[in-house]
């Protein structure tokens, strides 16, 4: 989880909404020191934010939809294996095959901006 429309306080230990550029001039709203912001969004080698929230929503979903991973960086690697474990359909939007493509009931590969709105409008049909 997470947006670009918000930046990361690392002074506040929580997220801001942010509509404006971001770098490393920018003051901090809290300690009004600046270098010490980011959009809050998660990087590699980081826990999503909201891991509980996240295991409650794909404990009890109905639909798992994968877009564009590799499938190989942990813990989102294993949402999918979760999701399904709880009876989700899962499906996979990707490029190509991820290397947890066998875990998906269904898969769609090619560029996202054909392969989303073609399974979007597959739903709403």
């Amino acid at each position: 989880m997470g947006s670009w429309r918000a930046l990361y306080v690392p002074a506040a230990g929580r997220s801001l909404p942010w509509h404006e550029d971001l770098s490393l001039t920018t003051a901090c709203p809290v300690c009004h020191k600046a270098g010490f912001l980011r959009p809050d969004v998660v990087w590699f080698g980081e826990m999503p934010h909201e891991m509980e929230r996240i295991m409650e929503a794909l404990s009890c979903c109905d639909l798992f939809v994968a877009v564009g991973t590799s499938g190989m960086v942990y813990p989102a690697a294993g949402f999918v294996a979760e999701a399904k474990h709880a009876g989700a359909h899962t499906v996979e939007l990707n490029l190509d095959p991820s290397d947890g493509a066998s875990l998906f009931d269904e898969a769609h590969y090619g560029p996202a901006t054909e392969v989303v709105p073609a399974y979007v409008d597959k739903l709403l049909g």
